[in-house]
């Protein structure tokens, strides 16, 4: 198991991404950013409030605006750290020298792929304290935290392992992250649209007493946005059920598919790194 996580390849490249003062320089402003954005929307919700103070409602608030901010980070951020791991090594000609290695393909896709995602999980972990603000106000508890967090990074390997499938099967960077990132806005945006409407189609035209569209709850459970929606008001996945007709909670078929897709696009990228090449080598 080591010498599939701790490969020459993930040591080199967290050591490149690390070494430079910039990667501090980024974790600082944006901690920053992220503390003026939690004082600023505390500021807004005192001078509103009619007795000056936080209601546990309003902490939960806070805590669902950072969640989604912290969302929208790992889908923009993550593409163009994975969309070029492979292709830029084919742009600089030295693909071939990496497999040339004794380190076999499913090693240098890890490799790649957690040394990309490695500067994004440490800014995640590095906001934990500020996250920790809101316990002082109530209406969050440890348990939702932790779904947060781990929904956060589970997304992350996702949109990361569709990065690194694109940057193996297309030659140039730039073309590479273009499709990350339309993938990324295909399964926040696009299957956000196709389950509203999809959703109203089954609430207009289905039986009032037995609801029956799987294809609104198959669209549902891909998007990130509505699964993290559900950790906090659990109405959505209730509404769900009762417009699609299927009880099968949403977030476990969240999971179950991605983790499916995830072993398929890390398939494909280990499959055609030696494409080129003959078989054994």
């Amino acid at each position: 198991m080591k010498a599939y996580f701790m490969n020459p390849v993930l040591n080199k490249e967290l050591k490149l991404r690390f070494r430079s003062g910039k990667t501090f320089l980024g974790i600082l402003f944006y901690l920053l950013a992220l503390s003026l954005l939690m004082v600023a929307f505390m500021y807004v919700l005192r001078t509103t409030s009619p007795i000056g103070f936080f209601k546990p409602q309003e902490s939960r608030l806070m805590f669902m605006f950072l969640a989604f901010f912290q969302l929208g980070l790992v889908l923009f951020i993550t593409p163009g750290l994975t969309g070029g791991v492979i292709s830029s090594e084919r742009e600089r000609q030295t693909l071939s020298i990496l497999l040339t290695t004794t380190q076999s393909s499913f090693t240098i896709i890890i490799g790649k792929l957690l040394s990309s995602i490695s500067y994004l999980v440490l800014l995640i972990v590095a906001s934990l304290p500020i996250y920790s603000f809101v316990f002082l106000f109530g209406g969050i508890s440890p348990t939702q935290l932790a779904q947060v967090f781990f929904f956060s990074l589970f997304t992350m390997l996702v949109i990361g392992s569709f990065g690194v499938m694109f940057s193996t099967l297309i030659r140039k960077t730039i073309v590479s992250m273009v499709t990350t990132y339309s993938a990324a806005l295909f399964i926040v945006g696009g299957t956000a649209v196709i389950s509203f409407i999809l959703l109203q189609i089954a609430d207009i035209y289905s039986s009032p007493v037995q609801k029956n569209a799987p294809a609104a709850y198959f669209s549902a459970m891909f998007n990130p946005g509505i699964v993290l929606a559900d950790i906090f008001e659990p109405t959505v996945s209730e509404q769900i059920k009762d417009l699609t007709g299927i009880k099968f909670p949403i977030w476990a078929a969240h999971i179950i598919s991605y983790c499916i897709i995830i072993a398929l696009t890390l398939t494909i990228s280990v499959r055609n790194l030696r494409a080129n090449m003959k078989k054994g080598k």
